[in-house]
């Protein structure tokens, strides 16, 4: 079982960490420019979720494998990159629709759920982040390694969610002031997508895993 003061001192780890705006934050504020805050805070619930993938990765031993092998962890890289952009690409696409108008962004809570989960599972750099973080902060004496990390896992996901929801909220407040003019709306889309591209463009084209 995890000690208190591990806990306590990897909760406050994480929050500085979290606080300071990376690529977590842009891609909430992108979403969230562009979908309003209902979709900046179902995409923030998707990604918390999906990061959870590479935090059970990590209590299983298989995140390890992953960050080790070269093949493995651009192919996951590749995927997470690609789709980041392609969510800007539609971004853009749509950005001259009505911000009423059906097609012009995906109005299902349960698909916006998805696409953030995709992006939080296939987020190479929290992979290497938790394979290298958590077990710092693991007592092998206290026995239940996995549990553990699955622990501190958690703990960094709800920090995280609180956080994220926060810039959510502020971007898609503003998105809503811009939506009183069309030619606003259409930059503010424009803006949300170009940050996705250019986050997925940056772990595409980032180097090597080192």
């Amino acid at each position: 079982m995890l000690s208190p003061e591990s806990a306590l001192t990897f909760a406050v780890a994480s929050l500085l960490l979290i606080v300071l705006p990376g690529p977590s934050v842009l891609f909430v504020v992108g979403r969230s420019l562009s979908l309003g805050r209902r979709g900046g805070l179902l995409s923030v619930a998707g990604n918390e979720l999906g990061g959870l993938v590479p935090i059970a990765a990590v209590a299983l031993g298989i995140g390890a494998l992953v960050s080790e092998s070269i093949v493995a962890f651009t192919a996951v890289k590749i995927a997470g990159g690609a789709y980041l952009m392609y969510l800007g690409l539609q971004a853009i696409r749509h950005r001259r629709a009505p911000v009423d108008e059906p097609t012009s962004t995906p109005t299902s809570g349960a698909r916006l759920l998805w696409q953030g989960f995709v992006v939080g599972a296939t987020n190479p750099k929290t992979i290497v982040f938790f394979v290298a973080v958590l077990p710092q902060f693991v007592d092998p004496d206290r026995g239940g390694i996995p549990g553990q990390i699955l622990i501190l896992g958690l703990i960094f996901t709800v920090i995280a969610f609180a956080c994220d929801s926060v810039w959510a909220v502020v971007a898609g407040t503003a998105r809503a002031w811009f939506a009183r003019s069309p030619r606003r709306m259409s930059q503010m889309n424009a803006t949300g997508g170009s940050m996705m591209i250019g986050l997925g463009g940056g772990l595409l084209f980032a180097g090597n895993k080192s």
